[in-house]
């Protein structure tokens, strides 16, 4: 055997082996789309459920895979870490332009109110959410949050294993009872998705953050489990890091979210 046979790659950059998981995960996606149209039509909800559970799968197995090539593997060295650094800033970079696109379809609405809607903002005749009820109590809960998972990145560098466990439970409790209380927000909305250009844009630009609540809990989850096992090292976290960085984006959106939308965007209106 060669001597370049025997010690390895020469280059310090990760080659990915041929992986199914892109495939199903486009396939998996397509299908949560698709029944989530047929949800909303009141057609049928076994399209949007068999979706979801495909999807779920998929995030499982390809993260395994991650975590083995990482932790087990070795294979993300300091120079592949910096490209998933990199990667992973444009992600959060391409999610600021998506929510742009709903706060400039909201400011463009409310800032120029056409003669259509009175002439107003928000439009006459519509009773709007109490910003100091359900929306501050969940901006609390989120900002306590983003609290807790910089505690555990702490504890995290400071090799406490014990305490960053502790820390990501607390985060994902508080994660999980920001969703519930949106939920009940919605159930009990005093108006609905087609009443008018408030709610479609109230309901898309929370329903939207909501959604990735719900997957930075999953993120965060998945980081609590690792973490119990000792994947995480003072040296080597960029699952956590890249966890907490997206949880971060979601506290910044749900403060504009609640300044211009629940807060500013009530006026005058009556208060649910």
């Amino acid at each position: 055997m060669s001597e370049a046979h025997a010690t390895g790659p020469k280059h310090p950059y990760h080659l990915v082996a041929p992986s199914p998981w892109p495939l199903l995960g486009a396939f998996s996606a397509g299908i949560l789309f698709v029944g989530a149209l047929l949800y909303m039509r009141e057609v049928t909800g076994w399209v949007l459920a068999i979706g979801a559970v495909l999807l779920l799968l998929t995030m499982f197995v390809w993260w395994r895979d991650v975590v083995k090539e990482a932790t087990f593997e070795k294979l993300h060295t300091p120079i592949v870490q910096l490209g998933l650094r990199y990667g992973m800033a444009l992600f959060i970079a391409s999610e600021v332009m998506f929510f742009g696109a709903f706060f400039w379809a909201y400011f463009y609405a409310s800032l120029y109110p056409t003669e259509a809607i009175g002439g107003v903002w928000p439009p006459e005749g519509l009773t709007v959410f109490d910003p100091w009820s359900i929306p501050l109590l969940n901006t609390i809960i989120l900002l306590t949050s983003g609290c807790t998972v910089t505690w555990a990145h702490h504890e995290l560098r400071e090799g406490n294993q014990k305490g960053v466990v502790q820390a990501l439970i607390l985060t994902v409790l508080l994660g999980i009872t920001f969703t519930g209380f949106q939920a009940y927000e919605y159930a009990s909305a005093p108006f609905n998705f087609t009443d008018g250009i408030y709610p479609t844009t109230f309901f898309m630009a929370t329903g939207f953050h909501g959604f990735h609540v719900i997957i930075g809990t999953i993120f965060l989850t998945v980081c609590l489990f690792r973490a119990a096992k000792g994947h995480f090292t003072p040296e080597h976290h960029f699952g956590f890091e890249a966890a907490a960085w997206y949880w971060h984006f979601v506290d910044v959106v749900w403060l504009f979210l609640f300044t211009s939308i629940y807060w500013l965007g009530a006026g005058d209106a009556p208060l649910h």
